[in-house]
């Protein structure tokens, strides 16, 4: 029997931007909750080495998609606000997204974006709505 992370990931995996080009895993799943991941490789780093600012929205984006839509109504996101805290330093980007509202066809989600040594890298918000069929 597939396990919600199972499916999560066999859903997900169509989406080619996150998981071939950035290489992004999920890491967890659950209730208007995603963990999602790529270890630093240098198709992330801009020109002066750092983690690329585009790869780390691509992850909290990416796991906003995750939270929002797994056994969830089909959302897409509508509004994005980052907020860059410091650079990664470690070996991995990690985002956490967890609901903060939701609504009759709206809703919110924070995206924190931490790596591996504990370093906080983004805070994002993203609203998202929900698609009536």
């Amino acid at each position: 029997m597939n396990t919600d992370l199972e499916k999560a990931r066999e859903i997900f995996s169509k989406d080619l931007f996150a998981s071939k080009a950035t290489d992004i895993v999920i890491e967890a799943v659950g209730e208007h909750y995603a963990k999602c991941s790529f270890e630093i490789g240098e198709n992330h780093k801009n020109a002066y080495g750092g983690v690329m600012g585009g790869a780390i929205f691509t992850l909290a984006d990416f796991t906003f998609a995750v939270s929002s839509n797994f056994n969830q109504p089909q959302t897409v996101s509508t509004a994005s606000q980052i907020a860059f805290l410091g650079m990664a330093k470690g070996r991995k980007v990690i985002a956490e997204s967890s609901l903060i509202k939701d609504g009759k066809t709206t809703c919110l989600y924070a995206v924190n974006v931490t790596d591996d040594a504990g370093t906080k890298v983004a805070y994002v918000t993203i609203n998202g709505m929900k698609l009536q069929k």
